[in-house]
Parts: structure tokens; C-alpha cells; sequence
């Protein structure tokens, strides 16, 4: 059986090849609160933008999100969005290897999206795009970088957007190669021909592209399950998983009968790139040697929860880890959060509401009761209290090698549990302040071991006309002091 917690801890190293359409996905975010005098459309009050590397990239995105590492191989043009891009995807640092072929002749796509800041509805879309494959001489530089970085891979996604990337003969070559070297090809298909990619690993239509490309009625499960089968047969492929919205998913293998996955319960509020975070739970997972049923229920709970976050979102290994594991299914694990925009999500409802914001921070590596007086007390201060946790790395670096003695998932997952507490986020840094920036608490909260000069974050706090609480020190509890007595007990 597939050890779930013990393969995560391979993920970082998984090599994945990435081949696709590059995309620059830009969301406006704004409120709509009249009609505008020159003609009858709504006005967009813009309160903020976000530009996120889209599309066969946001594929690159998850895989590295998930702690694997990204070869990517794709096309932009000769143009702002395109060197956007490649920016872009050079800030996510070593774990994405982009390979991208600059063709002048055509724009880089990019999707502009207008959305309602408190109601996450899409309100317009602007495209620019070129639709048509690439030219002979692109293409021959796409075949070439993908095969070359292919033997590095341990696993290989065609993530196609129909945007002309993924040309026939690029295809053909792609899983070719990676079958005589046995490496798994997850595909990302589009339009009605699937037979383009006859020989993929697994291929991940939607419950529509099914019913078009094998021109059968896909509308009921059963129905979805005779035309995945009948796909599968008709492209070679060894499963064919079915994603089918708020049902769940729908796998069909080779010699086994079809499964359904259903759907986690959530709060959708975007679904935009949940297809993209399947693809790549898929391609890690097999990477690590799950089956198909254990990749598909892993990429099931991942897009479960982008879909919960809002724009083109990624998932982490920790997220993906609390919500597979027996552990996800309790309250608790609702509090933990690794993904600093789902903690922009969280502040925003709390600040619609006129809530008063807490902040405390610290490694809480064994919680003891000078712990639980600083997070009552802070928690009395305000409506909802935000703990910064250290993740382990920080803690390493601040406490020594030997430390902390419980992992931050460990660690998260007890803060999570006291009822003081209404989210725990995770910091890599080895102080709290660009975390508070970003909170911006009206209380921040520290032990009294602490001056109110040394409190990190004091400054901004007062900015906003908050206030800093020292909470006297419960005396004769320090976890230094726990572990030091420990290991001098196992000593005599």
C-alpha cells in the first residue's frame, strides 16, 4: 500500500517535465458600486491586482508548490507579458527550470480577468491570444529542449490549452521518448482529437471534452464511465480520470473496474487553474510510485482546495497533507494555513465584519502552560487571535540543529486544537515582521520576558493605532529548559 505520509517527504526529489501553453493570468480585483455616465456598464472600483503565471505555468507552479522540482518547456512572444513571464517564473527559484522558445511573430497569451473583490464573481475576461500551432522552426526548438530535459524527469506533463504549443509531431516525440524510457505522461487534453495523444500514462478530460472527443453521452456517472472506457481503450492509455466538478472525479484503469472520488465539501470560490492542480498532484504522485487510485484521491483533495482560494491558486504539501490524512477530516486543520492569500482571504472577511485583529508568534515547540496564559490572554484582547508558527527551517536557524523536536505540521496541528486560537500561519523567516505587515493586528501580544522595544513588528502595530501587550511569564516553564532537563536525564 501507498505511504502517503512517508512519500511526501521524497517530493523534493521528484523532477517533473512540464510541457504547455504559457499563459499571464491578470486578475483585477475591485468593488462595482455604480453605473458608469458615458454608457450603461458597471464601474470597477480597482482595490488590487495580482499577476500570476497561468495556464501549462500554473501547472509549474503546483508541481514546485508541492516541493518538487519544474522543467518547463513552452513559447511567448516578443513582449511585455512574455518577459513578464520569464521573470516570473525565474523568482520561483530552483525548483523551476524554464527552457522558452521567444517567438516574435506571435503575442504571449494573457487572460485579464475583472472580478469582484467580495464576491469572487468573474465580471469580464480579455484575451489575447494566437490560436494556431507554432511555426516549423518553434516547434523543432520546443522537440528539442524536451527531449533533452526528458531524461532528467521522473515524470512528464502535456498540459495542452489548444493555444498551438502542443503541435501534433511535439506530442508524438514527448511520449515516444518518455515510454522507451519509462517515465509516466499525464495529460492535460483539449479539443474533440484525443488520438494525438494515444500512448499517454493518463489523460484528464472534463465530464464535456469526454462526451466530444469519444461522442458519447457523459451526463451520469455510468454514462462518464462507459465513455472513459471506452477512451481509454480507444488512445492506449493505461487510466483515464474524469473530472466532474462538485461530483468528484471518475478513474478508469486498465483491468480494474471504475472508481468514484467524490468531491470534498467547500466553499468554492474559484475554480480557475483547479484543472492545472490536478495535472500536477497526478504527476508528482506517480513520480513517487502511488497507483492510480491513490494519485487520483490525492489530486482530488488538492484541487478541493484551490478551488477554495481565489485566483489561479496553488497547493502545498502541507495542505495537501491535512486534508488526505485521517487528521484533515477535524476542525482543526481548517485553522492551519501555509498559503499567505488564503490568510489575505481569511483577514478580509474578518475586516468586513470590524473585527479586532490579535497577533502572537513563537516556535511553540513543546506547548506548555506559559504557552496557554500568553494565547488566553491574547486571545481575550481581540475577536480573532493569528499565531505565527516558525516552520521548521527558521527553527533551525534560531534554535540550533537539534531543534524543533516537533515537525511544523506537528506543531501547527496542537495550536490549531486550542480553542484560543482561530489561525496558526506559517512563517519561514526568522522574524515575524513581514508577517505582521501583512496581518497589519491591532494587538500584538508577547511574553512578558520581552521589553516593548525588542517586540519585532511594534512600529507597524502603532501605525495603525493598535497596541502591543506584554503577558507576564508563567514562572519555571521554558521548552529550552524541558529539553535541556531531558536529555540530562537520559544522560545519567
Amino acid at each position: 500500500m501507498f505511504d502517503f505520509e512517508k512519500q511526501l517527504a521524497a517530493i523534493g526529489k521528484r523532477t517533473i517535465l512540464c510541457v504547455g501553453d504559457l499563459m499571464l493570468d491578470d486578475f483585477v480585483y475591485g468593488d462595482v458600486s455604480r453605473i458608469s455616465p458615458e454608457a450603461p456598464t458597471p464601474v470597477i472600483q480597482v482595490t488590487r491586482e495580482d499577476v500570476i503565471v497561468g495556464g501549462a505555468g500554473n501547472v509549474a507552479r503546483n508541481i514546485a508548490g508541492l516541493g518538487a522540482r519544474c522543467l518547463f518547456v513552452g513559447v511567448i512572444g516578443d513582449d511585455v507579458a512574455g518577459r513578464t513571464l520569464q521573470a516570473a517564473l525565474k523568482q520561483g527559484g530552483s525548483r523551476i527550470t524554464p527552457r522558452l522558445a521567444v517567438d516574435p511573430s506571435r503575442p504571449t497569451t494573457r487572460k485579464l480577468r475583472f472580478v469582484s473583490e467580495h464576491h469572487s464573481t468573474h465580471l469580464l475576461r480579455a484575451d489575447w491570444e494566437l490560436a494556431k500551432p507554432v511555426s516549423a522552426k518553434i516547434e523543432a526548438t520546443l522537440i528539442k529542449n524536451a527531449l533533452a530535459l526528458l531524461p532528467r524527469a521522473d515524470a512528464v506533463v502535456l498540459s495542452d490549452y489548444a493555444k498551438g504549443t502542443l503541435t501534433p509531431r511535439l506530442i508524438r516525440s514527448v511520449i515516444e521518448r518518455a515510454n522507451k524510457l519509462r517515465k509516466p505522461v499525464i495529460v492535460d487534453p483539449k479539443g474533440s482529437d484525443f488520438s494525438i495523444y494515444r500512448g499517454a500514462t493518463i489523460i484528464t478530460p472534463n465530464r464535456k471534452e469526454l462526451a466530444e472527443a469519444t461522442r458519447l453521452p457523459a451526463g451520469t456517472r455510468a454514462e462518464a464511465a462507459v465513455a472513459a472506457k471506452a477512451l481509454r481503450s480507444a488512445v492506449g492509455s493505461a487510466a483515464v480520470l474524469v473530472t466532474l466538478s462538485e461530483e468528484g472525479m471518475l478513474l478508469h484503469a486498465r483491468r480494474a473496474k471504475s472508481v468514484h472520488v467524490p468531491s470534498y465539501p467547500v466553499n468554492v470560490r474559484d475554480v480557475s487553474g483547479a484543472g492545472d492542480t490536478v495535472a500536477a498532484t497526478l504527476a508528482v504522485m506517480l513520480s513517487l510510485g502511488a497507483g492510480f487510485e491513490d494519485a487520483a484521491r490525492a489530486a482530488n483533495a488538492a484541487a478541493s482546495i484551490v478551488v477554495g482560494k481565489s485566483g489561479t491558486a496553488v497547493v502545498s504539501a502541507a495542505e495537501l497533507r491535512a486534508r488526505v490524512l485521517p487528521s484533515a477530516s477535524l476542525a482543526p486543520e481548517e485553522k492551519i494555513v501555509f498559503d499567505w492569500r488564503e490568510l489575505d482571504r481569511r483577514l478580509a472577511g474578518w475586516r468586513m465584519q470590524d473585527l479586532r485583529i490579535g497577533f502572537t508568534n513563537g516556535v511553540f515547540d513543546l506547548l506548555h502552560p506559559g504557552h496557554i496564559k500568553v494565547l488566553a490572554y491574547a486571545r481575550a484582547a481581540c475577536d480573532r487571535l493569528v499565531v505565527g508558527l516558525n516552520a521548521d527551517a527558521s527553527v533551525r536557524r534560531l534554535k540550533g540543529k537539534d531543534r524543533p523536536i516537533q515537525s511544523e505540521h506537528a506543531r501547527a496541528e496542537v495550536l490549531a486544537g486550542l480553542e484560543a486560537v482561530d489561525l496558526v500561519v506559517v512563517f519561514d523567516q526568522d522574524t515575524p515582521l513581514e508577517l505582521i505587515r501583512r496581518i497589519r493586528p491591532t494587538v500584538l501580544v508577547k511574553g512578558g520576558d520581552y521589553r516593548p522595544d525588542q517586540v519585532v513588528g511594534r512600529e507597524v502595530v502603532a501605525a495603525q493605532g493598535g497596541e502591543v501587550i506584554l503577558v507576564d511569564l508563567v514562572q519555571g516553564f521554558s521548552t529550552t529548559r524541558i529539553v535541556e532537563k531531558s536529555r540530562a536525564q537520559k544522560r545519567r
